[in-house]
C-alpha cells in the first residue's frame, strides 16, 4: 500500500484529481452536479458514522474505496475525494484495485496514475478468474461468481487496513436496472440499496452514486481523460439480461426525456398500504368502522391541552 500526501491543484481550488480539467461552463455545472449529488446521497442515507473523523480514527474513520479503472469508479473517487479535501467528508479514503488475473488487464494504469495524484492506495493480486473460468460452465456468463469472490477479498482487505466500510461506484441506473431485473427475472421488487450491513456485520457497504446518472459518470471521467480500463476483458458480458434491461430503459427514455429520473424518485416513495406484501403492511388489522359506531374524531388541528 502507498500513503503519498495528498496535493493539490496548482491553482489552489481544486483537488489534484481535477487538474487539467476543461475550463468550461459545461463541464462546472456537470462537476458541481457530480459532487452535489454525491454527498446528497451521503447525507440522505446517513453514510458517515455520526461522531467519527478521520482525525480521531477508530471505526467509521476510513474508507476502502473500490476502483476497477471503469468511468464509474473514477468519478466516485474523484467526487469523494473532493468533498473530503473541502472538509465536508470526515473519512480518511483508501483506493483499492483488485486485480483478478483477467487476460489482457492493463496492471500499471491504475497504480501510476493514483502514484501520480498523491491517492493513497492499495493494489491487490488474486487470481479468481482462473477459479471462475474452471467454475463455471461453457456458454454461461462468469459474473455472479466473479463478483461474490470480489466481493470476498474487498472484505478481508477492508479488514486488514482498518477500514468501516467498502465503497462502490454503482450509480442511479445500475439501481434501477437492478431493480426491473428482479421486477422481470426475481419476482420481487428490491435493488441495491444505498447502505447495507455485510452479513457478518462488521461492514457497511455504501454506494455514494446513488444518485448521479450514468451519463453524467461518463461524460465527467471522459472529459477528464481517466484511463478507462474495459469491463468486458473476461468476454463474458454479451447476452447478459441486465444488458437487455438497459436496452428496455433507453428506449423508454427516448420515447420520453426525464423517464429515468421519474422511476428513480418512485424507489424513494414506496407506499407499503398500497402494495400486496402483508409483511410490509397488515392488511388482516384493516376494518372499517362498525356500522352505527360514530367515526373517531380528528383532533389533529386542536392545539394539545396544557
Amino acid at each position: 500500500m502507498t500513503d503519498e500526501a495528498t496535493p493539490t491543484a496548482d491553482d489552489g481550488e481544486i483537488h489534484a484529481l481535477f487538474a487539467g480539467a476543461p475550463q468550461t461552463t459545461e463541464f462546472r455545472k456537470l462537476r458541481k452536479r457530480v459532487v452535489r449529488q454525491t454527498r446528497e446521497a451521503i447525507e440522505h442515507y446517513g453514510m458517515v458514522v455520526p461522531g467519527a473523523t478521520a482525525d480521531q480514527g477508530g471505526r467509521g474513520a476510513r474508507w476502502l474505496v473500490c476502483l476497477s479503472g471503469g468511468k464509474d469508479s473514477y468519478t466516485l473517487l474523484a467526487a469523494l475525494t473532493e468533498l473530503q479535501w473541502r472538509g465536508l467528508l470526515p473519512v480518511e479514503i483508501l483506493a483499492c484495485n483488485l486485480d483478478q488475473g483477467q487476460p489482457g488487464f492493463p496492471a500499471t494504469v491504475l497504480p501510476e496514475f493514483l502514484s501520480a495524484r498523491g491517492v493513497p492506495h492499495r493494489i491487490e493480486y488474486q487470481d479468481t478468474y482462473s477459479v471462475v473460468t474452471d467454475k463455471v460452465p461453457e456458454g454461461r456468463t462468469y459474473c455472479a461468481l466473479c463478483s461474490r469472490l470480489r466481493r470476498g477479498h474487498l472484505y478481508r482487505i477492508a479488514r486488514e487496513e482498518g477500514c468501516s466500510a467498502v465503497v462502490l461506484g454503482h450509480h442511479r441506473d445500475d439501481i434501477l436496472e437492478t431493480f426491473f431485473m428482479n421486477l422481470f427475472h426475481g419476482g420481487r421488487l428490491a435493488t441495491m440499496p444505498p447502505k447495507l450491513v455485510n452479513d457478518e456485520g462488521d461492514l457497511l457497504v455504501l454506494r455514494p452514486l446513488a444518485h448521479v446518472a450514468e451519463a453524467d459518470c461518463d461524460r465527467f471521467a471522459r472529459a477528464m481523460g481517466y484511463p478507462i480500463i474495459p469491463c468486458d476483458l473476461c468476454g463474458s458480458q454479451d447476452g447478459l439480461q441486465r444488458q437487455q434491461v438497459k436496452a428496455i430503459l433507453d428506449q423508454w427514455e427516448a420515447n420520453s426525456p426525464g423517464r429515468r429520473q421519474v422511476m428513480f424518485r418512485a424507489l424513494m416513495n414506496a407506499r407499503p398500504s398500497h402494495l400486496l406484501d402483508p409483511k410490509l403492511f397488515d392488511f388482516a388489522g384493516l376494518a372499517a368502522a362498525s356500522e352505527g359506531a360514530p367515526a373517531p374524531a380528528d383532533f389533529g388541528e386542536i392545539p394539545a391541552l396544557r
